[in-house]
């Protein structure tokens, strides 16, 4: 038996659990908050010092937790930016979040390489504010003097290892970090610096790509660092999930990815092509509407909660009295309507009862999330099996819809931290393949996560039913917006 450990820097904190690396089971567990101000607004910041990474690292890490562990795996929130100079300091700080700052680059950026296909063909995916590239040209317009001395770039869970490492030389990514910059691309496996100095002004240094189970390096305490990887394909490691699989994520805004044998090109701009954490890919599509549209109902309604919400939907049936919500409420994503708002159909003297409205908010928002997958299938992505993750998973009213609608089993993992197991399980395959003992093409076999199993059952004709009213108003309100 050997001992690893994984650690998660999200944006908000540090968790590190520490693995036994036959079967994965928790042996300990280390929690730190990330010393980071909020906005003055109440957000997280867009700009944040690493070396609050560091602090709440070694926070988490303290009495002992990592006493005796040979390996460590890093996970970290994705798309953070940060760039050094040739002496390997930060530049500026590390640019995290959404970053709406970037809105206008990432449209530059799509005219100034030719369009969305250009994109969709060059790297999987048309820029978004959020990523790397972007944030490069934001750079670049915005702190020109910032831009000029960036020599080097890295992401959070790069900077992180290479830390860890104590700052060599060599400066080290995976495919899954980089796939999400939009200057790699997971069909190719190789960069693209032309678009790092269409976006930048000049090319940079980026790190080297490792394979899923090659390691970054080793301590000179002897402690071996796997390649480490963005918290979605941690996470999704951590959850175990293959082909025929995928995930949808319940926050304020909604995700669902799956695994594919091969990279998508997309240039709808829907589908984000991401390549995982173990030579895989993993295509995502996010809606901008998932919790937020159940939190607005809540306000709406004058409820306490969300479990008071779902309470309260459980008293109606399946397709609401004939209520239909489309859940545009900040715009959308997917489709792609980004000054829309939503729309509440199908309103009868006999509909228009709280609980009704509380079954149309769950429906609705499960149904944008289906049109999610439904994305994904279109262009031949197996679902099977739907892994649904988020606090609103564990509602009744979401668990009592979901499988009907997604016309798939539902799988509602017991609430862990996937991204950390994730990272830990990456040590696991690092340390295996450097002793010898587990093939690099094969991942360590861990016990399954302790989950709850929904069937559609003799609900699925219903979910279809209900499904079908939803896309009938969608495309009377917004036709054609599925087109590409």
């Amino acid at each position: 038996m050997g001992i690893v450990a994984g650690l998660d820097s999200s944006p908000d904190f540090t968790r590190i659990v520490v693995c036994d690396t036959d079967t994965g089971a928790v042996l300990r567990q280390g929690y730190a908050p990330h010393p980071v101000e909020a906005t003055e607004g109440g957000g997280r910041p867009s700009d944040v010092d690493p070396q609050a990474w560091l602090l709440s690292l070694g926070e988490a890490a303290g009495g002992g937790l990592l006493e005796g562990v040979q390996a460590i795996g890093v996970s970290a929130q994705q798309n953070a930016l940060v760039p050094l100079d040739t002496q390997g300091n930060t530049v500026r700080p590390a640019m995290v979040g959404g970053d709406k700052r970037a809105q206008v680059a990432a449209a530059d950026l799509v005219d100034a390489l030719g369009g969305r296909e250009a994109w969709a063909q060059a790297v999987g995916h048309v820029p978004q504010a959020a990523q790397p590239v972007t944030k490069l040209r934001w750079l670049n317009k915005t702190e020109p003097d910032a831009a000029l001395r960036t020599a080097v770039l890295l992401q959070a869970h790069d900077w992180l290892v290479w830390q860890l490492l104590g700052r060599p030389m060599r400066r080290t990514t995976d495919r899954g970090g980089a796939s999400g910059t939009g200057y790699w691309s997971a069909a190719t496996g190789g960069y693209r610096p032309d678009l790092v100095e269409l976006a930048l002004g000049h090319r940079a240094t980026l790190p080297d790509v490792l394979g899923p189970s090659e390691a970054a390096g080793t301590t000179p305490e002897g402690l071996l660092i796997s390649a480490g990887t963005g918290e979605t394909m941690a996470a999704a490691f951590g959850l175990g999930i293959g082909l025929g699989d995928a995930v949808v994520s319940l926050g304020a805004s909604g995700s669902v990815m799956a695994v594919h044998p091969e990279a998508l090109v997309d240039a709808s701009g829907m589908i984000t092509s991401l390549a995982d954490a173990t030579g895989m890919h993993l295509p995502v599509v996010t809606t901008l509407n998932a919790v937020r549209t159940l939190r607005g109902a809540v306000e709406l309604l004058g409820l306490p909660d969300l479990e008071s919400l779902s309470e309260l939907a459980m008293k109606s049936t399946p397709g609401s009295h004939g209520l239909v919500l489309l859940p545009y409420l900040e715009g959308e994503r997917t489709p792609n309507l980004p000054h829309t708002a939503g729309t509440l159909a199908g309103l009868r003297r006999e509909s228009m009862r709280p609980e009704h409205l509380a079954r149309a908010a769950f429906e609705g928002m499960l149904c944008g999330l289906a049109d999610a997958l439904d994305v994904l299938r279109g262009r031949g992505v197996d679902v099977r099996r739907v892994f649904l993750l988020g606090a609103a998973a564990e509602l009744p009213a979401v668990q009592a819809a979901a499988p009907a609608l997604f016309g798939a089993q539902v799988v509602v993992p017991q609430p862990a931290d996937y991204a950390a197991l994730g990272a830990a399980r990456q040590a696991a395959w690092a340390l295996g393949v450097s002793q010898g003992t587990l093939d690099p093409q094969l991942p360590p076999v861990w016990q399954g996560a302790v989950a709850q199993i929904l069937e559609p059952g003799e609900e699925l004709a219903v979910g279809q039913a209900v499904r079908q009213q939803y896309v009938s108003v969608r495309e009377q309100t917004h036709p054609g917006a599925f087109r590409a």
